[in-house]
């Protein structure tokens, strides 16, 4: 009786051990707050992830850029380097790697989300997702952001001239810079976790994000007005160290795949469905918004539209410019 009472006792631990040897955790970065749309989609991934394994694969997502003091090109270099296991950053970031991402941000490409999640799904976006092994990062996949819209302290934006002479921040890409210098505004490149305090200060008078940033970053706390532009399109890399991914269990590099690809089409569905209910929230904050009419925003197009020997060459690859072109029928 002993005898069996203690192979009993030693078949649990083995049961255990081996329980604890197959659980899993990997981390998982976000630039943005808890409330942010990419974190709470990123914690969608996390809990489809753990639903796809039965628990064995745990994704612990840590928001505000924390694991990588909200040093975004640090945190693409530890990524690679492993210090961190996943990271979610905007494809805008990647261009300071790689020029080609800036291809989806130039202005005024995109008609809508739909042509924006093709693209990223599609030939380019794959070409891109392939380039990151370049840098010794393993991408995931892409997945879209909101239309990035515009504010500041001084007044609506309706036309081109409106910017004039307004200090704008804007991420540390060239592309940005080159848009808003054409527009008359004031770029100027800094980092994310910077902009509140310089918004705050008056260093700069505005900053360009998808709706739900100023909300998240309370923005409305030291921005006036919200104007509806709809200028850029973007993306998010989800992105994990080679080697992290590599020692995963087939089983569990398909739940990654499976469940990416479901939380792009969560993020999507909320992104939508929150979109109005943020301006709402920032109306109630006392944010003045206004939107650009067709009209008002086909003098936006041409400025982008002049640009374009230019972006080609912040892209610095012609012929994924040309392709890119004309997948979304602009050329």
């Amino acid at each position: 009786m002993k005898s069996f009472a203690i192979r009993s006792i030693v078949a649990a631990a083995a049961l255990l051990a081996s329980s604890l040897a197959q659980a899993e955790t990997l981390t998982l970065s976000t630039p943005d707050p808890d409330s942010s749309e990419i974190t709470v989609a990123a914690n969608k991934f996390a809990e489809l992830v753990s639903a796809k394994t039965n628990g064995e694969l745990t994704v612990k997502v840590f928001p505000n850029g924390t694991l990588y003091g909200g040093d975004p090109s640090g945190a693409v270099k530890q990524l690679a380097g492993g210090s961190l296991d996943m990271l979610v950053l905007a494809t805008s970031l990647y261009a300071n790697f790689n020029p080609k991402f800036s291809a989806i941000s130039i202005p005024y490409l995109f008609d809508d989300e739909a042509q924006l999640r093709g693209y990223l799904a599609g030939e380019q976006g794959k070409e891109l997702i392939a380039d990151l092994d370049k840098i010794g990062i393993k991408g995931i996949n892409l997945w879209p952001r909101p239309f990035r819209q515009m504010t500041n302290s001084k007044r609506p934006i309706e036309k081109p001239d409106d910017l004039a002479g307004l200090k704008f921040r804007v991420p540390n890409n060239p592309l940005w810079v080159e848009f808003f210098g054409k527009l008359g505004a004031v770029p100027t490149p800094m980092a994310f976790a910077e902009v509140y305090n310089a918004l705050q200060l008056k260093v700069v008078d505005g900053q360009e994000n998808p709706i739900n940033v100023p909300l998240s970053a309370k923005f409305y706390e030291v921005q006036k007005y919200v104007s509806i532009t709809n200028h850029m399109g973007d993306g998010w890399v989800l992105g994990i160290n080679p080697a992290k991914y590599d020692a995963l269990s087939d089983a569990h590099k398909k739940a990654l795949q499976e469940a990416a690809v479901e939380a792009e089409a969560w993020k999507v569905e909320n992104d939508t469905a929150t979109a109005e209910k943020t301006i709402e929230e920032l109306k109630g904050h006392g944010m003045e918004v206004n939107r650009l009419t067709p009209e008002q925003q086909k003098a936006f197009v041409a400025v982008a539209k002049q640009l374009y020997p230019v972006f080609a060459g912040l892209v610095k690859d012609q012929a994924f410019f040309d392709k890119t072109i004309a997948a979304v029928g602009k050329n």
